[in-house]
């Protein structure tokens, strides 16, 4: 039996959103895309890096620097503007995925697993640098919209998706008995030992997914993706602008209820401004209890 033993973030560069991308308010996504003229301050590009007996495991992989260095990497068009109005972003030379690793004392080459919460750009900008060794975690659900002819108006971009080389494993999570997950009833082994259970949480995408980090070293913490940008926002049912509503306010409700359960339980997004300091203070008040203990 294996177990995390070490939890820490990185980001790879920061990026404005609107802010009703972070919080709706009620308009349909094309009318507030459209006509929205604010921007929110800087918001990380988080990439949650997990040291497992059995191996590294990455949750996502952060934002491509190309996307900011190379005017082709979005596409042109309709779908170009869509790109434009969603996000503006900074990756600077120092936030690539390999460089941030590095900055922990870590060697890309030494990831085995890489998870991806779903597959927008700023999830999955890392691919290309991760050793062919690297097994790469993304929902089946997720995986077979990439294909589907307008994948890019859904944030979908092929060709920076379907990277020659990258060893995909689909996952559609399982039924898994144990009440420690309730309300949640499917589940997917990472590590095969319960320690990373993949957890079905869509309604940001059809496919979206999050990690469930529990054992005997570390406190219980879940990495949510974009199911929400503020924590706060999701602790009183409050959803964002892309995605699904009646998705995310059925996620956002199974983990309200799950973090009920396990109190002082860290929820840690992608885009979440406190998720680096909520991530500190769950580890620190960890070691508090195990120097009483």
């Amino acid at each position: 039996m294996g177990q995390a033993n070490r939890v820490s973030v990185v980001s790879t560069g920061t990026v404005q959103i609107r802010p009703e991308h972070v919080e709706t308010n009620g308009t349909p996504l094309l009318w507030w895309l459209n006509t929205s003229r604010r921007w929110t301050e800087p918001r990380p590009i988080n990439v949650y890096v997990i040291e497992h007996d059995k191996g590294l495991v990455l949750f996502d992989t952060g934002q491509d620097r190309r996307s900011v260095t190379d005017p082709g990497y979005f596409p042109g068009g309709p779908a170009g503007h869509i790109y434009r109005r969603l996000a503006k972003f900074d990756v600077p030379p120092d936030g690539t995925l390999t460089a941030q690793l590095r900055s922990l004392g870590y060697d890309i080459a030494d990831v085995r697993v890489a998870i991806l919460s779903h597959l927008h750009q700023d999830h999955i900008g890392g691919l290309r640098e991760l050793p062919r060794s690297a097994k790469v975690l993304a929902s089946a659900a997720e995986l077979a919209e990439v294909d589907k002819k307008f994948a890019a108006f859904a944030g979908l971009l092929r060709q920076h998706i379907q990277v020659p080389g990258v060893d995909w494993s689909p996952v559609t999570p399982r039924r898994f008995e144990d009440p420690a997950i309730a309300p949640f009833t499917h589940a997917h082994d990472v590590m095969g030992d319960g320690s990373l259970l993949l957890l079905p949480t869509p309604g940001h995408t059809p496919g979206s997914m999050s990690l469930l980090l529990r054992g005997a070293g570390l406190p219980t913490m879940m990495f949510v993706g974009d199911v929400t940008y503020d924590v706060r926002l999701l602790a009183a049912d409050r959803v964002p602008g892309v995605g699904n509503a009646a998705g995310l306010h059925g996620t956002t409700r199974r983990i309200n209820q799950l973090a009920a359960r396990h109190p002082g339980m860290p929820v840690l997004a992608a885009h979440d401004p406190a998720a680096a300091g909520l991530l500190a203070d769950a580890l620190r008040q960890r070691q508090y209890e195990r120097e009483l203990s």
